[in-house]
């Protein structure tokens, strides 16, 4: 006759079930899957924002404590599908103008200029018109007196551009309004440029570009990476690349990626990775103010304001009006260094392309929003403010 098996006791089956339930808890614990905070921030500012303006590709970088992350969204080009990935490439617009400020300090930190100057030392074509009176910091920071947005029609070239400036007369004093000006901040680079005696688009590649090891940021986006280079979609809703003209190189040329624009960031809050010094120098002298428009301070390139900013403020530094009109300003004299907190500033749009930048030094978080659209800046700066607010959480005090 077969023995039969044997059966456990009542408190051997209490002591299987414990182990088998604690077992069961033990094994959902590890497979739980693990809250991302700064992912869910990123997806539930930014997924709305593409959905409302219909924006088809996106790229948004964040850092927090010198460590960046990069998420993207959509597709770089709508005709082929093409996904963004870390390689593509996007139109910064004006943010362009943050590389050329330092630029321009960056050949002040050489010795070759002051800030101070007049205009008409480095172009003496200048001389004897309005330019005598100002100086390369008003063209800087566009308080030269009124010089307009875009250059005008008849001015096509440079040599056509210089003659179209001498005959320029200001609106007011060179120092005492704000007028936000694409010819105004290409006069100021390509300056800065003579002052050393190099081509503008050769310092800006070789010594800034290059100077801070931005290896997929171009003036010219090369041959070989075209394939990466996102199309960008125009008010009619059709592809469309900026279009080169004066001064567009000083003032809303730059393409680059979302890593890139991150690292850029990060060398803004805290440059001393930088193996030139002077180019190190260079990076903080943007952040000095240089006046005062109603909560923003304007500085070399950089707008400025104080952390923590409510958003309604933000938002009012970046308004249209801010852009298309002119504004008395108040000079800050001596001028102010960056402050013990402070966010820093840029939004940039070429016809095709939306970009917002924006960054806190002391708390070490920075955040960069790069579209194939020219959404809305107020929509770019909600987002950009979500993400920033939710990465000042889980940043320690300092």
């Amino acid at each position: 006759m077969p023995s039969l098996p044997l059966l456990p006791s009542r408190s051997m089956s209490r002591q299987i079930l414990a182990s088998l339930v604690l077992s069961i808890a033990c094994a959902g614990v590890v497979a739980a899957p693990s809250v991302d905070p700064v992912r869910e921030a990123v997806d539930a500012a930014i997924r709305p924002i593409l959905a409302e303006y219909k924006v088809p590709g996106m790229a948004v970088a964040v850092t927090v404590d010198g460590k960046h992350r990069v998420f993207n969204f959509g597709v770089a080009s709508r005709q082929s599908g093409q996904p963004v990935t870390g390689a593509t490439i996007f139109e910064i617009g004006s943010v362009s103008k943050t590389f050329t400020a330092t630029l321009g300090a960056y050949v002040q930190a050489r010795g070759a200029l002051s800030l101070d100057d007049s205009a008409v030392k480095y172009l003496p074509a200048l001389s004897g018109s309005a330019f005598d009176g100002i100086s390369l910091l008003e063209l800087g920071t566009y308080t030269a007196g009124g010089l307009p947005l875009q250059p005008p029609p008849e001015a096509g070239n440079l040599a056509q551009m210089t003659e179209w400036l001498r005959h320029w007369q200001p609106e007011a004093a060179p120092g005492t309004q704000r007028r936000y000006s694409n010819v105004s901040i290409g006069l100021f680079g390509h300056l800065a440029a003579k002052a050393m005696g190099e081509p503008f688009d050769q310092i800006m590649t070789q010594r800034i570009i290059g100077g801070m090891g931005l290896h997929h940021t171009w003036l010219q986006v090369p041959k070989a990476r075209m394939g990466d280079y996102a199309w960008g979609i125009g008010k009619d809703n059709k592809p469309v690349r900026v279009t080169p003209g004066v001064f567009d190189a000083q003032a809303y040329g730059i393409k680059t990626t979302a890593t890139d624009m991150i690292r850029f960031v990060e060398l803004n809050i805290d440059g001393r990775t930088v193996k030139d010094e002077t180019l190190q120098r260079a990076l903080v002298a943007t952040h000095t103010g240089y006046f005062r428009l109603g909560g923003m301070t304007q500085g070399l390139g950089w707008e400025r304001y104080g952390w923590p900013v409510a958003l309604s403020d933000l938002q009012a530094g970046n308004d249209a009006r801010i852009v298309l009109e002119s504004h008395a300003v108040q000079r800050i004299a001596p001028p102010e260094p960056e402050p013990a907190s402070a966010l820093f500033n840029k939004t940039g749009s070429t016809n095709g392309f939306g970009t917002y930048v924006a960054f806190v030094p002391a708390r070490r978080i920075g955040v960069v929003i790069l579209a194939n659209r020219n959404l809305p800046v107020p929509a770019r700066i909600q987002g950009a403010y979500r993400i920033l607010q939710a990465l000042d959480q889980t940043t320690p005090a300092r």
